[in-house]
């Protein structure tokens, strides 16, 4: 069984809700970033091991939060002695707009994932993009690069939807299964 990591920062409870989803479908180990932008201990030694490391992230003004910024700076001592080289990485994210810009936010993701010489593991979901399609749908978003939810700014995180909820589980699994064939 591939060892899988999902590092996340979350401001206000949205995103470690996304993280439990990703973290409950990859059967991995969840590692919050917290408000100062720190890991707890032990955190960086659990990313060293890990087979995948599933990054999460919400959008504020069109990236990452200052605190998963920090983190990844701080990686720079991972990057330097290739400590993540070849490993697998994904990402998600989480906005109040449909859109909201989480695309850069993914790519962030990507790209610090690739400064790590990772490989990047997308959704491989079907969009639910027809006539039919319900807002609770799986992958009603539309990402092919990563998970996204959509949280209206003023919904709790007990209110987000169960659509995007199992997108992000759903993910999980996605990564966790190509980790399997990664891993051997």
């Amino acid at each position: 069984m591939p060892n899988i990591v999902v590092v996340y920062h979350s401001g206000y409870g949205h995103t470690q809700r996304m993280a439990q989803a990703v973290a409950e479908g990859a059967s991995a180990q969840l590692i919050a970033i917290d408000a100062d932008g720190n890991l707890p201990d032990g955190g960086w030694e659990a990313l060293d091991a890990a087979d995948a490391i599933i990054l999460g992230s919400p959008t504020y003004m069109g990236t990452v939060s200052w605190q998963f910024k920090k983190f990844a700076d701080a990686s720079s001592k991972a990057w330097f002695a290739q400590k993540w080289k070849d490993k697998l990485f994904a990402g998600f994210t989480n906005s109040a707009t449909m859109n909201g810009d989480k695309l850069s936010t993914l790519h962030y993701l990507f790209t610090l994932a690739m400064q790590h010489g990772g490989i990047w593991v997308g959704t491989a979901l079907m969009p639910s993009n027809t006539k039919a399609a319900q807002r609770n749908d799986v992958n009603f978003v539309g990402s092919f690069a990563g998970a996204m939810a959509t949280t209206p700014a003023d919904a709790s995180a007990h209110e987000m939807l169960p659509g995007d909820l199992e997108t992000a589980r759903q993910f999980g699994q996605r990564v966790a299964q190509v980790a399997a064939r990664w891993v051997r």
